[in-house]
């Protein structure tokens, strides 16, 4: 390949040195229903109005447009996270935090994600709620249409979800509230500013 890259004339330090922050990639996992994008979209609004620049990425909203040529097959779904991972990439690059709110259920996926980003910038946090409580909460009707056989491959259900090892945050969004999780990770990332 005739591909080379083109380094910035200004760079991510410089960059993240005007915004006055430290730019991460929140990267937030668990099955459908566990509070992804209720904790990414509150973290969102607190760093915000802290004076911060921020972003989410969101599992559904990706698939309306940069991911909408992709289905639900392994391979397409090993895409979804490649490109979101790659979109994170650049959004840090140029400064931001990026909360990324995605199932991402493979370990291999979240690792390829994290290996794009410099030490320090990957922040996974385990989004953990049982999969009934995550079935309870489900206003999309999801759950019900997959075990009707409506949907194939339905993570959690008949498609495997593998739980991070060693996340930087685990939270357990059946026993604690949006505010308590939510807690926890503006500590996390104030402590690592």
């Amino acid at each position: 390949m005739n591909l080379f890259w083109q380094h910035s004339s200004v760079g991510k330090a410089r960059r993240s040195a005007l915004m006055n922050q430290r730019p991460r990639c929140i990267w937030l996992t668990g099955l459908s229903g566990a509070g992804k994008s209720t904790l990414a979209n509150s973290l969102e609004k607190e760093l915000h109005s802290a004076g911060r620049f921020v972003y989410v990425l969101d599992g559904d909203n990706v698939r309306h447009g940069l991911n909408r040529d992709l289905g639900f097959s392994a391979v397409d779904r090993d895409e979804n996270i490649r490109r979101v991972a790659e979109v994170a990439r650049l959004m840090v690059d140029a400064g931001l935090i990026v909360m990324v709110a995605f199932i991402s259920p493979f370990r291999a996926q979240r690792d390829a994600a994290r290996a794009l980003f410099d030490s320090g910038e990957f922040v996974e946090i385990f989004v953990d709620a049982t999969l009934a409580r995550c079935e309870q909460r489900d206003t999309k009707g999801l759950y019900a249409k997959a075990r009707q056989g409506l949907i194939s491959d339905f993570t959690g259900l008949d498609s495997p979800y593998e739980p991070p090892l060693a996340p930087e945050l685990h939270l357990k969004t059946d026993q604690f509230s949006v505010v308590q999780c939510l807690s926890e990770i503006t500590e996390f990332i104030r402590e690592g500013a």
